[in-house]
């Protein structure tokens, strides 16, 4: 276990929390500590926000051309490039994924930072709006909406911090970051590199602490313009009060209970029937299944049911356990004994209300915080493991008979992030994704993402949007400025003399 690392960083310097206060980081795979950072508070809070909006007011990052801005970004972006194979194990080690993810990780958030640099690059100097005279020139502008609070989770924490960082810098905002106190490591080595690509002291601060004092006092602060949060439901609900009372900017993002819809048809060849096989099983256990668009519910067609599901339970209890470093390993555990017990009591929930166990529902011998990819048949809607996000490797089966039907049941969730249909008929495909009522519908497919296209959810799932053009716009005021070329009295009001009006 290292030193205690000073991983507060305001205005310029790094420092341990004012407190003194630590905490130590987990390995999840062998549950021993193998890092200590600083347990920041309100104060050290205080201390960010003030730094974020000395250099936002006073500072050179807002009034940066955006030439200069991209140019960062593409800087940052190399350094990731550089420190790919380091920053990867990191992750990997911190978050508990495995080694191949966290390279992605490395590579998606690379990808981000160069979206955004493209982005507003190629913009042009605002939206000229027709005012129905020559004698009037109108334009509407976008400028950097201020000091911004970004709160990451502990699932993603290098990638969710790209997706806001990125944009709110592209934009011109300063910011202070609070990522999850389970997993802060791979946050404070971004922050890192943007310093190292030269930008400019106080406009990129972080803050390491838990939710309930930093991230709480992030959301009320008065001089915070905008607050982003990636997380639980109820904690973005928290969130969206405290940031009321200063009526702030609010982008929640709170996760989904996602649908993944096979038809027959996409089964009708042994190639078809293997492809949806092998993705029901990354959609639901990527990353032990920790991840918000998780395709954890399986909705598939009755005469389908059980052939697909036999053959889902064999290879699901064939997925390769262990540290995500190892070679061969394709899962790693959970990210802590907190998460354990919460799949758990899911899984033993469901079992209680009817489900049957075809695959998993256990922990392996041996320490860390592994648990069985699990596979649980006969599931329906009245079930809390149906309707609740769990954040574990646990995958419902529940079937349908009908279209309609089909559609019925993935909607009928709070939430509306993902979904996915499998089909080889064109038609209802295009039928089905337009009736979908989630943020992002996968065709034949589940999980990819792009950096230029809106991620974000309905219903529970959150409000606003992080990537695409919508992703910037989310970090951005809109200004309209209208400029009379030829001004003249305009009369309105009586009382003018005769002598005033010759």
């Amino acid at each position: 276990m290292t030193a205690v690392q000073q991983t507060i960083h305001v205005g310029g310097e790094w420092r341990a929390a004012l407190s003194g206060a630590t905490r130590e980081i987990i390995d999840p795979v062998d549950a021993t500590a193998f890092a200590v950072v600083a347990e920041g508070g309100v104060r050290d809070t205080d201390d960010a926000v003030a730094a974020a909006r000395a250099a936002f007011d006073d500072g050179s990052w807002p009034r940066t051309p955006v030439a200069e801005r991209a140019a960062l970004l593409r800087r940052v972006a190399a350094l990731l490039e550089r420190d790919r194979e380091r920053i990867g194990a990191l992750e990997s080690q911190d978050a508990g994924k495995t080694m191949e993810e966290g390279r992605v990780d490395v590579d998606c958030v690379r990808d981000a930072f160069l979206y955004f640099a493209d982005l507003v690059e190629k913009e042009d100097g605002g939206r000229v709006v027709d005012a129905g005279s020559p004698d009037i020139h109108s334009v509407v502008v976008h400028e950097p909406v201020g000091v911004c609070a970004l709160i990451t989770p502990w699932n993603y924490p290098l990638l969710q911090a790209s997706w806001k960082i990125a944009p709110a810098l592209a934009a011109g905002n300063t910011f202070v970051i609070k990522p999850s106190e389970i997993t802060p490591l791979s946050t404070v080595v971004l922050v890192e590199l943007l310093l190292e690509a030269g930008l400019p002291l106080g406009a990129a601060n972080i803050v390491t602490g838990p939710g309930h004092t930093v991230g709480a006092r992030l959301a009320e602060h008065p001089h915070v313009d905008l607050v982003s949060f990636t997380g639980g439901l109820v904690s973005g609900t928290k969130v969206a009060r405290a940031a009321a009372d200063s009526v702030k900017k609010v982008a929640l993002e709170l996760g989904g209970k996602n649908p993944n819809v096979v038809f027959a048809d996409a089964c009708s060849t042994p190639e078809g029937f293997d492809t949806a096989v092998d993705q029901a099983l990354n959609a639901a256990f990527i990353h032990s299944g920790q991840v918000c668009s998780a395709g954890s519910r399986l909705i598939v067609e009755e005469p389908l049911r059980a052939r697909f599901v036999a053959e889902l339970a064999r290879r699901a209890e064939l997925i390769r356990l262990g540290r995500g470093t190892d070679e061969g390993v394709e899962c790693g555990p959970l990210v802590s004994a907190a998460q354990v017990a919460r799949t758990e009591e899911y899984v033993a929930s469901a079992l209680g209300e009817g489900a049957v166990l075809r695959a998993g529902g256990e922990r392996p011998a041996g320490p860390g915080y592994f648990y069985r990819p699990t596979v649980l048949d006969r599931c329906h809607r009245g079930m809390r493991v149906v309707r609740e996000e769990i954040f574990g490797p646990v995958l419902t089966v529940e079937t349908f008979r009908t279209e309609e039907e089909a559609v019925a049941l993935a909607n009928d969730t709070e939430y509306g992030l993902a979904g996915a249909v499998w089909t080889a008929d064109e038609d209802r495909a295009r039928r089905v994704a337009a009736r979908l009522r989630h943020g992002t519908v996968w065709i034949n497919d589940f999980h990819p993402y792009l950096p230029q296209a809106e991620w974000g959810g309905f219903g529970k799932s959150g409000i606003g949007r992080e990537l695409g053009p919508s992703g910037l716009a989310e970090y951005r005021e809109a200004k309209h400025i209208y400029r009379n070329l030829a001004p003249r009295p305009v009369r309105w009001f009586a009382g003018t003399t005769a002598k005033d009006q010759a």
